[in-house]
């Protein structure tokens, strides 16, 4: 370990460095003045300080209330060698931050253990350190492979839709895309973009609730139909909000609030304005987008400059006025995840993003 030594008095320095390199594994570092040392910062390193009180411009207390200043000190342990003996001089010192004191004429004796005393605390006080950076390690790799298998779950429950309806788990996987591109156009941080372009998929798993006779219906739903449809929404939050998975929660969220509206004439639940979660007004555009621009059984596709100024009309009506804005700002992007389809198959369309 690194000593610094620290006395305007040469004789003394070349003393208190030798005693520091006859303790086992330590080297003296030395500095004659106060000034030199904070020359020599931040760069300077060691790793237990010893500083004579009684030095000019700069006493010693000065010294180690300065020196303090840098983060990169604050856990080092200080000695401060003092000849003065008052209490109310080592207080001083102690409330800078020093941990221990040394008497002058400096016993080398006694320097050589309180020094070993402070390499013991120094290198359980490391290990300590390892031992929390293993464990924050640990606990990052498990969160990550935990979210990995989340993740995995909502992807291979959006690809059994492959196995009814091709299409249908393309449109969910755009969906996704388009929302996350749209959410990192809205200004929301990188993770929780990720998110929403993991979760978005799971918007229509309510359908699994819903006749796939009634879903593909090619005329107009009676009233009664049009309930039962528009029950999935209801279905897929309730499916998904029993899991304690923050990632299941924000898609059992999205489920749920995907086909509410700005103006609050939306289902199941009428909300309107900012009560209508973020991610729900969010993937409504994107997903009202896929919808009008693919072509279906019951409907054809509409061109691309329809279905963009359909959502800019929209604004403040069915849309979230500061959403349709992220939209616009985002479709160099959403063209870009457009490309990828309809020839794309759902591997390439997991890729996008």
């Amino acid at each position: 370990m690194k000593i610094l030594v620290v006395d305007d008095n040469k004789t003394n320095l070349i003393l208190l460095k030798k005693l520091a390199g006859t303790v086992a594994g330590c080297t003296g570092i030395g500095f004659s003045s106060p000034e030199e040392v904070l020359n020599a910062m931040p760069e300077l390193d060691f790793d237990i300080g010893v500083i004579d009180f009684q030095m000019p411009v700069y006493n010693g207390v000065d010294l180690l209330v300065e020196i303090r200043r840098f983060d990169k000190y604050r856990d080092k342990p200080f000695v401060v060698v003092t000849a003065d003996g008052d209490t109310a001089t080592r207080m001083t010192a102690l409330n800078a931050g020093a941990i221990d004191f040394l008497t002058k004429p400096v016993n080398p004796v006694e320097f050589q253990a309180r020094i070993r005393n402070l390499v013991a605390l120094m290198e359980a006080r490391n290990q300590l350190a390892e031992k929390a950076e293993w464990i924050r390690r640990e606990v990052a790799r498990a969160v990550e492979e935990l979210r990995e298998r989340e993740q995995e779950i909502i992807y291979r429950l959006t690809l059994a839709a492959t196995y009814k309806d091709t299409d249908t788990a393309l449109h969910t996987l755009r969906v996704g895309a388009y929302a996350e591109a749209i959410a990192r156009a809205y200004g929301l941080p990188a993770e929780i973009c990720s998110d929403i372009r993991v979760a978005a998929p799971m918007h229509d798993i309510g359908k699994v609730g819903i006749p796939d006779a009634m879903l593909l219906k090619r005329y107009t739903y009676v009233d009664a139909e049009a309930t039962q449809v528009r029950s999935y929404s209801s279905v897929g939050g309730h499916i998904l909000g029993q899991s304690r998975s923050s990632l299941l929660q924000l898609a059992a969220e999205i489920a749920g609030a995907h086909h509410e509206r700005w103006d609050g004439q939306g289902y199941p639940n009428r909300l309107a304005g900012e009560a209508v979660p973020l991610a729900g007004r969010i993937v409504a555009i994107a997903d009202s987008f896929d919808g009008m621009t693919r072509a279906r059984p019951y409907k054809e596709a509409w061109s691309l400059d329809r279905a963009i100024q359909h959502i800019k009309d929209r604004a403040g009506s069915q849309f979230d006025p500061a959403c349709v804005a992220a939209f616009v700002a985002a479709l160099p992007d959403i063209r870009k995840i457009m490309a990828v389809t309809p020839a794309g198959s759902v591997g390439e369309m997991a890729a996008v993003g």
